[in-house]
């Protein structure tokens, strides 16, 4: 009786080491709303870019996508139980010390205009959830509709970002080179809107 032997590529190893961090790395991410979440979206798909295993690319975007929106429901259930207590919770101060008066006030605005469907945006441009997050909360909109909206909000945010890095692995042959290259490109989009509201800000400040 011959014995079957199972052969352990570097990719599967990669793979089974790869997934389960990235999935916690988002979700902390999520949750930390300090971790450049999109550049490990984006890294992650550089390298499934480059390996020969069927589906690998497919498996960034799903584990993304649902890490993202596991520790968003996490994170916004978090802020309802601090909105509850009269003292408050270290989430939902985090939560409101990332959200300036002007950008509150504009995902407010947003938030009346178009419901749930400005949680899609939200994810898309940089810095832009956690505004959106504390007006649901302060709308008292409850977690089965945040989680509604949330949904398409987590998907086309991964699939930007895995769109990102297969654009970096494309045009790189090692895939060191690809994931440098999206990490770049992901923090560079992520500075812009800044960079832009102080350019606005200086320039009106300039005019009055």
């Amino acid at each position: 009786m011959l014995a079957a032997t199972t052969v352990v590529t570097p990719e599967s190893t990669q793979q089974a080491v790869g997934y389960p961090t990235l999935f916690l790395l988002v979700f902390i991410g999520a949750l930390v709303p300090v971790v450049p979440t999109g550049a490990l979206v984006s890294s992650a798909a550089v390298v499934a870019f480059h390996q020969t295993l069927p589906f690998s690319l497919l498996l960034v975007f799903a584990v993304g996508a649902i890490a993202a929106f596991l520790g968003d429901l996490a994170l916004y259930w978090l802020g309802q139980r601090g909105m509850r207590s009269k003292n408050g919770s270290k989430w939902l101060e985090a939560i409101r010390s990332r959200a300036p008066e002007e950008r509150l006030a504009q995902a407010q605005d947003k938030l009346a205009d178009h419901g749930v469907m400005v949680l899609v945006l939200s994810r898309l441009v940089p810095a832009g959830r956690i505004p959106v997050m504390l007006a649901c909360l302060m709308a008292k909109m409850p977690l089965r509709q945040f989680a509604r909206g949330d949904i398409p909000a987590c998907l086309a945010w991964a699939a930007t970002y895995q769109v990102i890095g297969i654009l970096g692995g494309s045009l790189f042959d090692e895939p060191w080179e690809g994931v440098v290259a999206a990490i770049a490109l992901t923090l560079l989009l992520s500075v812009i809107p800044s960079v832009w509201r102080k350019l606005r800000r200086l320039s009106g400040s300039q005019h009055a």
